[in-house]
């Protein structure tokens, strides 16, 4: 891992702070493309993702944004509390499972703090001279990351507000905006499960081809309660029962099994796992559909089984 030096905190929103990280030994940092994400080990010694949002020409410094959640697991609340300028932070250089297509325009969607990736993907897209639009939508104005500098920054007329608490007139027609796209434009949507659905479903309603949907999850589909199922390990020749109130990670932790673990929530692919037999439930946001299909894989954090048992490469 990298270790950064926190140079800059300030708040840009109601309960969001933004970090400018740089190396502590005054570095270059490696390189990263608009959608790309970092593993942050946070004071507490959790360890949480976070998407580059600065133009990655900026090779000298990454700016991530952190939302407090009420209802974090302590991540969040870890990083709120404990991260101040001065902080020294362990980092996992840069990875990308939300890269911006080569050509053609976009229709950036954020809902909340899923802005932050699509911010980067605004600095590219201007500097590109791609045209596009970024519509940003949160439940009030005092909760809009950076909106002050964002209409007054160089790809200003581009960003179009809209909020929850609002009038009519400014909310998200999705519709519309789709309606009004030219030929060859991508979509990019970020932010909870809800929104990405909402436009996903008008985009392919008005006939939008999937090669031209992308989305990235900042929160996994909450649970659904699932039935009692049994994990074979074939390099370790035991079977180990799942209950139904039971993670199937939990279960590989509690008899030994060292998996590397994240976010915990389906979304970084971590502790993705090969299966051999049986058929995964997949629940979480990391895979793609061709790679659900071959149900040679799974997210032990939060999948669980269609199959009475699945058989694993452990």
């Amino acid at each position: 891992m990298l270790t950064v030096q926190v140079m800059r905190r300030r708040v840009v929103a109601d309960n969001i702070i933004a970090l400018e990280l740089r190396s502590a030994a005054g570095a270059t940092l490696p390189a990263f493309s608009a959608g790309a994400h970092i593993d942050v080990m946070l004071p507490n010694g959790l360890m949480r993702q976070y998407s580059l949002l600065n133009d990655p020409v900026e090779t000298h410094r990454y700016e991530i944004a952190i939302l407090r959640d009420p209802n974090s697991r302590g991540g969040s609340l870890s990083a709120h509390a404990d991260i101040r300028e001065g902080t020294a932070l362990n980092i996992g250089e840069p990875r990308n499972l939300f890269p911006l297509a080569p050509e053609g325009g976009a229709l950036l969607f954020a809902g909340g703090i899923g802005v932050t990736p699509l911010l980067a993907m605004a600095h590219t897209l201007h500097r590109l001279g791609r045209a596009f639009a970024l519509h940003y939508c949160t439940r009030t104005k005092s909760a809009a990351a950076f909106r002050d500098e964002l209409r007054a920054g160089p790809f200003g007329g581009a960003m179009w507000f809209h909020t929850d608490d609002g009038p009519a007139s400014q909310k998200l027609d999705a519709a519309a905006v789709l309606a009004a796209a030219s030929p060859g434009t991508h979509i990019y949507v970020c932010g909870p499960a809800g929104f990405i659905a909402h436009i996903y479903a008008t985009a392919r309603a008005a006939g939008w081809a999937e090669d031209r949907l992308h989305s990235e999850s900042f929160a996994a589909t909450p649970a659904a309660p699932g039935g009692e199922f049994n994990l074979r390990l074939t390099k370790r020749g035991i079977v180990v029962p799942v209950r139904a109130e039971q993670s199937a990670l939990d279960a590989l932790l509690a008899v030994g099994v060292d998996l590397p673990v994240s976010c915990e929530q389906g979304i970084c692919g971590t502790c993705v796992t090969r299966v051999l037999e049986g058929e995964p439930e997949h629940r979480d946001s990391f895979l793609t559909k061709a790679e659900r299909a071959r149900n040679n894989c799974f997210t032990p954090c939060v999948s669980r089984a269609r199959t009475q048992e699945l058989v694993l490469d452990l």
